[in-house]
């Protein structure tokens, strides 16, 4: 029997000193969130500050095993 795993994807935001920050919402796909970023830089910016889709979880199931 082989396990899934499903994703949620988190937006990550770094700051210019190295700081990381995850909102506390998430996204089913990883093109909802890369959309949610689009919007983001429709707006200016900081300097020094990056976005960034995060899965959630491993894309494999026990450890890569397969059963």
């Amino acid at each position: 029997m082989a396990s899934t795993t499903a994703l949620i994807w988190y937006l990550v935001i770094a700051g210019p000193q190295g700081g990381l920050v995850v909102l506390p919402s998430s996204f089913d796909t990883r093109e909802q969130c890369a959309a949610a970023i689009t919007e983001y830089q429709k707006q200016p910016t900081p300097a020094g500050w990056s976005l960034q889709c995060v899965p959630s979880a491993s894309p494999f199931g026990d450890n890569g095993s397969a059963e």
